[in-house]
C-alpha cells in the first residue's frame, strides 16, 4: 500500500486549479503553454476559471481539443459527466425571472455587459442592448434566437445617442444595467492629463447620467423600476486603478446613493455593484508612468471571476429578487475588497 489516492477525473468543464493539482493535468497544462512560450505561473489569477475558458481565450477551440485533452488526463478514458470533480462555477437560469419586463443593458457586445444582456434575455426580458459596436452587437442577437432582443449602436456619453435608446426602448422601462465604461491610463493626479479625465468621465460618469436621467421619468411614472450602475472595486480603495478611473468610479458610488433616496418612494431601487478582477475586454492604457508602478505594487491574489458570474450578481440586483435592497454597493470581487 503507498497511500496514494487515485487521480480526480477532470474535464475542461473543471477549474484550471484541479487541472494544475492533477499529477497528469499540470503536465498537459504545462506542454500547452509552453508551446506559447510561457509556463503555468501565468495560471494562477485564473484558478477558478473553468479550463474551457482559458481554451476559448485565444479564439474558437480547435476541432478535437477538448476530447484530446480529456482522454490524456483520464487515462485514455472520457470522463462521466457525473463523476468529474472541482467544477467551475455555472449558472444557472431562473426562467421566466423578467418575463413581461424591458431591460437596458449598455456595454452589451461583450464581457460583463454582454453576459448580463444574455441572461436577462435567457430568463424572458426583453432587452435593448446598447454598445459602440454594431457588427458584436449583431452576432450577440443571433446567438439568441426567439429572444426579444433590440441593438442600438450607440455612445452613452452623447445625447442624441441616448434618445435613440430610449427611442427604441419605447414607453415601458423595467430596468436599466449601467455596464458600459472605460479604463484610464494608471496616472496619478500630478501626471494625468485632461484629456484622460474627459475621456473617462465622459463615459463613466456623464453617460451614466445621461442614460438615468432619460428613463427615471418613466419608472417614477410607473411607480417601479431598478437601476444597478457598475462601480468598481477603486470605489472602495485607491489601489486599483489610475485617479481619472478611481475618481468616476466614485462619483458612481455618489450617484447611486443619491438616486436611491431621491426615488424611493416612487419604487425605483438604485444598486451599484463592484466587480474585482474578471475576464473582460476592457483594457488600461500602456503608458509606463509612476501611478501604474505605484498600482502594480499592489496585487492581491484573488482568482478573476467570469463576466458570467458578475452578470449573477447584477441580475439579482435587477429583478424582483433584490425588491428589499437599495443604495447598496455590492462588492462582487471574490473576497478582494478586503485585501
Amino acid at each position: 500500500m503507498t497511500g496514494e489516492s487515485t487521480p480526480a477525473v477532470l474535464s475542461v468543464h473543471s477549474t484550471v486549479g484541479a487541472w494544475l493539482a492533477h499529477p497528469i493535468g499540470s503536465r498537459i497544462l504545462a506542454d500547452l503553454l509552453a508551446q506559447a512560450g510561457t509556463d503555468t505561473s501565468v495560471l494562477r489569477m485564473m484558478r477558478n476559471l473553468p479550463l474551457e475558458h482559458l481554451l476559448r481565450s485565444g479564439g474558437p477551440i480547435p476541432e478535437g481539443l477538448v476530447e484530446s485533452l480529456e482522454l490524456k488526463v483520464n487515462g485514455g478514458v472520457l470522463p462521466d459527466p457525473d463523476k468529474v470533480e472541482s467544477l467551475a462555477w455555472r449558472e444557472r437560469i431562473t426562467g421566466g425571472r423578467f418575463a413581461g419586463e424591458t431591460v437596458i443593458v449598455t456595454g452589451a457586445a461583450s464581457g460583463i455587459g454582454r453576459a448580463v444582456a444574455s441572461r436577462v434575455a435567457r430568463e424572458g426580458g426583453r432587452v435593448v442592448a446598447v454598445d459602440l459596436f454594431e457588427e458584436k452587437l449583431g452576432e450577440f442577437a443571433a446567438a439568441h434566437p426567439g429572444s426579444e432582443i433590440i441593438t442600438v449602436a450607440a455612445d452613452v456619453s452623447s445625447q442624441s445617442d441616448v434618445d435613440r435608446v430610449l427611442s427604441a426602448a419605447g414607453d415601458r422601462v423595467d430596468g436599466l444595467a449601467n455596464v458600459a465604461g472605460i479604463m484610464d491610463d494608471f496616472s496619478a493626479i500630478h501626471e494625468v492629463s485632461d484629456e484622460m479625465l474627459e475621456r473617462v468621465f465622459n463615459v463613466n460618469v456623464f453617460g451614466l447620467i445621461r442614460l438615468s436621467r432619460a428613463v427615471v421619468p418613466l419608472m417614477m411614472e410607473a411607480r417601479k423600476g431598478s437601476i444597478v450602475n457598475i462601480a468598481s472595486e477603486s470605489a472602495l480603495r485607491g489601489s486599483s486603478a489610475g485617479l481619472a478611473y478611481t475618481a468616476s468610479k466614485s462619483a458612481v458610488l455618489g450617484i447611486t446613493r443619491s438616486s436611491a433616496y431621491m426615488y424611493q418612494e416612487f419604487g425605483i431601487r438604485v444598486n451599484a455593484v463592484a466587480p474585482g478582477g474578471t475576464v473582460t475586454g476592457i483594457r488600461p492604457g500602456t503608458a509606463e508612468n509612476f501611478g501604474r508602478g505605484r498600482v502594480f505594487e499592489h496585487n492581491a491574489d484573488v482568482p478573476l471571476a467570469t463576466p458570467e458570474q458578475l452578470a449573477a450578481s447584477i441580475t439579482f440586483l435587477l429583478s424582483a429578487d433584490g425588491s428589499n435592497v437599495s443604495g447598496v454597493l455590492l462588492p462582487s470581487d471574490g473576497g478582494e475588497s478586503v485585501f
